[in-house]
């Protein structure tokens, strides 16, 4: 796991942080009906079919991790908005400070983690690589 997150580039880390986000604010907007959540499943299979279609390629195979993440986006996507409606949002933003801090805190935290995993890794490959008998 720790290697995982000393390797992560920019983009993944970005990704990651909008799951953070998504589950800081699901944790404290969630909303037990069914039907929402069905709803959000019904529209992730529909619309990850078809991105999955216009993103494949005659000939190339795709990491598993990228067709499942063309799923999970539209669920995220539908049940946020869901989640989200009539709750005083501006755009994607709470204007509520604590949910704010909190999504925010999410996505710090993770950046703290990456940051602290690249820099312990990458201290334990430089001491290794030092030849103690020169």
């Amino acid at each position: 796991m720790k290697r995982y997150l000393a390797e992560l580039e920019a983009p993944k880390i970005t990704l990651w942080c909008y799951l953070c986000w998504y589950f800081a604010i699901v944790f404290q907007y969630f909303d037990p009906a069914l039907n929402l959540w069905l709803s959000s499943v019904g529209i992730a299979v529909l619309i990850g079919i078809a991105l999955n279609i216009a993103a494949s390629q005659r000939g190339q195979t795709r990491d598993k991790w990228v067709v499942i993440r063309l799923y999970i986006f539209p669920f995220c996507v539908s049940s946020y908005s869901a989640l989200i409606k009539g709750q005083g949002f501006f755009l994607l933003f709470p204007t509520q400070m604590k949910p704010l801090l909190i999504g925010v805190g999410a996505c710090a935290a993770l950046i703290v983690i990456v940051l602290l995993a690249k820099l312990t890794t990458n201290r334990s490959i430089a001491e290794q690589s030092v030849d103690p008998n020169a």
